[in-house]
Parts: C-alpha cells; structure tokens; sequence
C-alpha cells in the first residue's frame, strides 16, 4: 500500500514538471544554507580542537586584563619582567617565556609596510615556538645569542612586496637594518604569515618598551595538574601585584578555558546563521503548501473518483502528504549536493587565496541524513494541511467539480 502511495505521488509530481521544479528551489536553497553553515562550524570546531591538542595540556596563559586595543597597544594595564621572574619560582612550573608586540615602518627594495614585530627571550624561545607551532620552512629559528637578526613569516617570500624576501636578505625596521636568517612555515591566516620576529633585547632598543611584557607563556612539569599550577600561580601575582581577587588585572587561561570560550562565541554565531537560514526555509515550506493547495484544487474531481471507487480519506491524506515529503526530500538532496560544492569552494578560497587553514568543511554522515530528514519532514509537514483539505472533500461535491 505505502508503495502505491509513493508510486501515485511521484507520478502526480510528474505531471507538473514545472511547478514542482520552481517549488523545490526553495527548499534545496535552504538545506544547501543550512548544510554549508553546519559543515564548516564542525569543520572550524574540529581544526580548533586539532590545533588545541597539538598545543597539549601543558601551558597556560596570562594576559593583562582590560587591555585597551591589540596586545602592544600600552594599555593603562601592564605585565613585566618582574612578574615572569614570579611565575618561574612557583612550584610546578617547569619554563617561563613570553612576548612583546609593536608596530613598526618596515622598508625592503624602496617599499614600506607597516608591520606587526614581536620581540621574545630566545633563552626560553622554545616554548614561546612550541605555542606558536612555529617552523623553519628557509634557513633557520632564531638562537640564543642572534642580535640583529629576524625571523619572518611566509607572506614576505609571496605577496608582502613586489620582490620576495629571501634569506641574508636585510631589512630596515624603524631605521634599523635587520638580517633575515628564517623564512617560517605558512601558518594560516595573513596576520599571522606577515610576523616578525627578533630578539626581546633588539626589541627593547628598537621601541624602548623596557620591561613592558605583553603576554606571559607557562609550560607546567610533567605530571603536574595545570589546573593547580594555575591556582597557585595566580595567587602568587595577586600578592606580589598587591591586588584582590575582585581588583585583580590580568588573566590566566588554561586550553580548555581558551576552547570553552571559543565554542561559546562559535555557538552564537552558528545560532544566529542557523537563524539566517530557517526564514529561507519557512519561504521554502510556504511555497511547498502553496503547491499542494493549488494541486488539490486543481485535482478535485480526480479526489472525487478516487473516494467513489473506495478510496479512504487517509488514503487521499498519505498521497498527498507523500507528495509533498518528495518535494522536499528531493529539494533536500539537490541541497546538500550544492552544498558540498559549495562548501568546497569556500574551503578553497580559505586556504589558497586567503591562507585561513582553520576553515575547512566537512561532511559527517549524520549531518547529510539528518538534513535529508529534516527536509522531508518539513516537507511533509508543509503538504499536511492542504492534505487535510482535499481528504475531508465529499465525493458527490467533487464529481460536480468543473
């Protein structure tokens, strides 16, 4: 029985090549929004989580608290040297290393740029490169001892000037002539591939920050428990800051508080999207009950035959109902395909021409069934009242139907 009424409504769908075709755009352009926007925040959320595991659970994080602006800005909050010679005395911890970050004029082959430097202590410089995933892809990392001397990302061997940097090649940064010694791994966005990188002592005498310290990296002892190591850790500055815990400015953020927040904001985002996306799917469902009304109109009298040969109203019901199920099921693979094409093609974009590696797609199964579901049911549910409508048609009004 479940087979004829599939059959009939296929054939009915048939019929009416025209309408059912203008009637499944809007449903595919809805599962194809929906799709995309849900593959590339799993996809986004699984290359996190990848960069997180790959970071360990070893190292936390302190920053100044209400920092005005980017890190480097000076704002009225400021961390030191001071605070990291703290930090190294507190049980548990096994390196200290931290960064400071300014702007600077950067000249190379008569052009200018103005750039983002970071100036590290190259004594503990591998755990601040071990955080960054930072690696050599010409010439070498900066070494304990390199004065004068940068490292600096991919962009500046691409698109940063007209003539790509190369290595021994010299820089004037702020008036100061640099040598390149390293050329560093594309990393994945442009920000980041347009760093450079010197010793904190160059970085001192180039912007005279002094003992400012923008970001403060703590690599904990195997087998120390982070979360305590962080405890202790923030006591410790809140005594020697002589600050309370309600007054205390600055923060410390261990991986799991860094990933907590960013799928929290992820959320959000998703969320209102998602949100974008159900008002294209509510015009989708309104021109699918559109279709079903007009088609049980226009196919009253066949209703009528039908009950006159001991056709039930749930018989009428199912046949119309399944007929509007296909259009959305069919709006919802057509969808998904365009999707994948989609999706791929942002994912392309990302990587090659904008150099974002977070942003990929992907595809679990349970997000193409689930959507194929979903499409179907709102379908269905869309073709439900109009089904309703021609099921309840009496057989003798319905004969004298012109």
């Amino acid at each position: 029985m479940i087979q004829d009424y599939f059959t009939l409504a296929v054939r009915n769908l048939r019929k009416k090549k025209l309408r059912s075709s203008l009637t499944i755009i809007g449903i595919f352009i809805s599962i194809a929004t929906i799709f995309v926007l849900i593959s590339l925040s799993i996809g986004l959320d699984s290359a996190v989580k990848e960069q997180f595991r790959q970071l360990g659970s070893d190292k936390f994080f302190i920053m100044p608290r209400g920092q005005a602006g980017p890190p480097g800005a000076g704002g009225a909050v400021q961390l030191t040297v001071q605070e990291v010679n703290v930090i190294e005395k507190v049980n548990g911890v096994k390196a200290v290393s931290y960064d400071t970050i300014g702007n600077a004029k950067v000249e190379f082959n008569d052009e200018a740029r103005y750039l983002m430097i970071i100036g590290i202590p190259l004594e503990s410089s591998e755990v601040f490169i071990e955080t960054g995933f930072y690696k050599s892809d010409n010439g070498r990392l900066l070494k304990k001892g390199d004065t004068g001397k940068i490292m600096i990302g991919s962009r500046f061997k691409e698109t940063l000037y007209n003539k790509p940097v190369k290595i021994g090649n010299k820089l004037l940064i702020n008036n100061k002539e640099f040598e390149v010694v390293g050329i560093l791994q594309t990393i994945g966005n442009s920000q980041d591939d347009s760093l450079i990188f010197m010793s904190i002592e160059d970085f001192k005498d180039l912007f005279n920050s002094k003992d400012r310290v923008d970001q403060i990296i703590v690599q904990i002892k195997s087998g120390q428990d982070i979360n305590k190591v962080a405890d202790t850790t923030r006591r410790k500055l809140i005594s020697f800051r002589d600050v309370t815990e309600k007054t205390r400015d600055f923060e410390i953020q261990t991986p799991e508080e860094l990933l907590r927040s960013f799928g929290t904001v992820l959320n959000i985002i998703t969320a209102f999207l998602l949100g974008v996306a159900g008002i294209s799917l509510l015009v989708g469902s309104i021109g699918i009950a559109n279709t079903m009304y007009t088609s049980v109109l226009e196919r009253t009298k066949e209703i009528g035959v039908m009950k006159a040969i001991g056709a039930k109203n749930s018989d009428v019901l199912y046949i119309f109902v399944i007929e509007s199920g296909i259009l959305g099921l069919v709006g919802g693979a057509i969808g998904i395909f365009f999707g994948i094409g989609v999706g791929k093609i942002i994912e392309y974009i990302a990587v090659n021409q904008l150099g974002i590696n977070l942003l990929k797609v992907v595809f679990p199964w349970y997000l193409i069934v689930g959507c194929l579901l979903f499409a179907f049911v709102i379908g269905s549910l869309s073709g439900l009242l109009p089904a309703r409508q021609g099921s309840k048609l009496k057989p003798a009004d319905t004969l004298r139907h012109e």
